[in-house]
Formats: structure tokens, C-alpha cells, sequence
């Protein structure tokens, strides 16, 4: 069975944090990783960085830029974790778009992630009705978690298809915009957390988008799994570093 769906099984409401390779600085990869770990975080997503992030607020495009310019590229980060299975056990995610992964090849991106210990990916401009016809026997093979976005937008047909050909969870956006700009979330998201929950999905949901502190954390896993902060994260890591992320993941829960 798959990390993350291992982890799904515990009685517990998950913590994601997503942070961007190679930021603050290009070799802090591993260091962030294996920090986040040992303060009791349950999933982390590894951003690769890309020019042109369309989901990502200011705050991750910054650190997107910023470590491009510290030299992150798709080889380095599998160079970076190609041993990180020795020190670390907690499901791991590559969050990235298709771009750099078809310049990579899919079928020798999704191998080495299979080789490194990669356990899922989420990949927002794939859509999902490509994944299913050309690219999920290569997941499959690998052993891979496609994980695809719904938002409040989102038509219940469309979540029933992506719920039909997920095996992970499904990242429910709390909202329809950007990542890292809003604080607490209003009556209309608090119905849609409600609603996806009341359509009875073989899937967990996992919540991202406005999370950013314990208040944020509650609210969202009220009728969700978990829940995935980035923002707020990048946020602290630019002005604390590496060596405190403990306190970052103890003021959530």
C-alpha cells in the first residue's frame, strides 16, 4: 500500500506543508524536509519551481523565483532526495506543473520518482480527463497518487469523475483564487466544506488555500481529512530558516 494511503487510515486529521525546493537557499531541500518530520508533520509537498506558477500566489511565486535563480532544476531536486527514503518515512509529494515533468519525459519522471521514494503528485494544469486516457497506466505502474484540485466552482459531476479515478485523496481549494490570500475562511466556504462532505466521496479531502494558523487549521478539517499550508510556511522560512520550522508546525495544532 502506498505511503499516503497508509496515512490516510490513521485516526487522526492530517498536516500537510508545502514547501518550494531549493528555497531559502538551493540545499536547504533536504534540511526542510527532514525538520518538518521530526516536529510531527504527517505529508509534505515538494514544490518544483516553476517560471510561470498560475496557482500559486505571491509568496510561492517569489520563492519559485528565488530558487530558480539559486539554480533548482527537476535533475537537482532528484539529486538533492535521491536518498532521502534513508532518514525519512512520512509520505512525500512533488507538486509541480506539466511543463518541466513532459521536458523531463513522463514516463522517466514518474520512474524516478518510483526509484527516490516518491509517493503522489499534483500536477494543477493537468487536466484530469488527459491524466485518465494517456497518462494513468504510466502512474499506475509506478506506483504513484495522482492528486487533482476541486474548487467551490467545480460542478458535482466532475468531482464524482475525479473521485472515480483518484486512490489518494482530493485537494479541495477552499476557494477559487490564488494560493496565500486569505485569512479565515466565511459562511460561503464553510457550505462548500460542507457540501463536498455530504456527497459521500470514496476519497478523503484534504484542504488547501487560507490556511495559515491553528484557528484556519480546525475550521478546515472540521469536514475534511486534513488540511495543507504553504504560504504561511514560505512565510516563516524567509524569516526564520530552517532551524526553527518546529515552532512553525507547533502553533498549528
Amino acid at each position: 500500500m502506498n505511503r499516503i494511503q497508509q496515512k490516510l487510515q490513521e485516526d487522526k486529521k492530517l498536516l500537510s506543508i508545502y514547501f518550494t525546493a531549493g528555497y531559502p537557499e538551493l540545499n536547504d531541500t533536504v534540511s526542510v524536509i527532514q525538520n518538518l518530520e521530526k516536529s510531527g508533520v504527517d505529508m509534505i509537498e515538494i514544490g518544483l519551481p516553476f517560471s510561470d506558477p498560475l496557482a500559486d500566489g505571491p509568496t510561492i511565486q517569489n520563492s519559485s523565483t528565488a530558487a530558480l535563480k539559486n539554480g533548482m532544476t527537476t535533475e537537482t531536486l532528484f539529486n538533492q532526495i535521491k536518498d532521502i527514503r534513508k532518514t525519512v518515512n512520512i509520505p512525500l509529494i512533488i507538486m509541480g506543473y506539466f511543463n518541466p515533468m513532459l521536458q523531463y519525459g513522463v514516463e522517466a519522471f514518474c520512474k524516478k520518482c518510483e526509484e527516490i521514494g516518491i509517493d503522489g503528485l499534483i500536477i494543477p494544469d493537468l487536466p484530469v480527463d488527459v491524466y485518465h486516457e494517456q497518462y494513468k497506466a504510466i502512474f499506475d505502474a509506478h506506483g504513484l497518487i495522482n492528486v487533482f484540485l476541486i474548487t467551490p466552482q467545480t460542478s458535482n459531476e466532475r468531482i464524482q469523475f475525479i473521485d472515480s479515478v483518484s486512490n489518494g485523496f482530493i485537494y479541495m481549494v477552499s476557494s477559487a483564487s490564488v494560493t496565500g490570500n486569505t485569512s479565515g475562511f466565511g459562511d460561503d466556504q464553510k457550505a462548500y466544506f460542507t457540501r463536498i462532505s455530504n456527497m459521500g466521496l470514496n476519497n478523503p479531502q484534504i484542504v488547501g488555500f487560507g490556511i495559515s494558523d491553528n484557528q484556519t487549521f480546525t475550521e478546515a478539517t472540521q469536514h475534511a481529512k486534513g488540511a495543507i499550508i504553504g504560504s504561511a510556511f514560505i512565510k516563516f522560512l524567509t524569516k526564520n530558516g530552517v532551524d526553527r520550522i518546529e515552532d512553525f508546525v507547533r502553533s498549528i495544532r
